[in-house]
């Protein structure tokens, strides 16, 4: 019953495609190669980037050290290139509490295939495609139903 019930509340409530499992294992990748998503989609020009650092302090923390067809590609300075472990870490933003979220792989991303962290769906593709066909036979069958002869 609980499984149900988290289901439910994963996918019809917070509209999720995936649960989050795992635990960080303090290796700093995800803190390097960002991408910043705003309201008008990715990042690409640095003026649009210095305008969201008044928005929010999480963007002060945050240096651009690329840029590709994506958009600008940042680093957050607050990871220790010796330690890569985050000299704020009991007070770093909620996006990083929250890391990874399923947003990820709708801007290319991936997670490092080191990551403790993994994105496992919340229905199989045998439930989809089960769904789908019922759609697809409900379908069919009003059809039969009213079609002209």
């Amino acid at each position: 019953m609980f499984k149900k019930l988290k289901k439910f509340y994963y996918t019809k409530i917070l509209h999720k495609k995936y649960y989050r499992v795992g635990a960080c294992k303090g290796c700093g990748r995800c803190c390097k190669q960002i991408y910043v998503k705003h309201a008008r989609g990715v990042i690409k020009e640095e003026k649009d980037f210095e305008n969201l650092k008044y928005q929010h302090r999480f963007y002060t923390y945050l240096k651009v050290t690329g840029k590709d067809e994506i958009g600008l590609i940042f680093e957050c300075q607050n990871l220790d290139k010796e330690t890569h472990k985050c000299k704020i870490h009991k007070t770093r933003p909620g996006i990083c509490r929250r890391y990874p979220q399923e947003e990820i792989f709708g801007m290319g991303g991936a997670l490092s295939q080191d990551c403790g962290y993994k994105l496992e769906p919340i229905e199989t593709f045998g439930e989809i495609f089960d769904q789908v066909q019922k759609e697809k036979n409900k379908k069919t069958l009003w059809q039969k139903l009213f079609s002209k002869k």
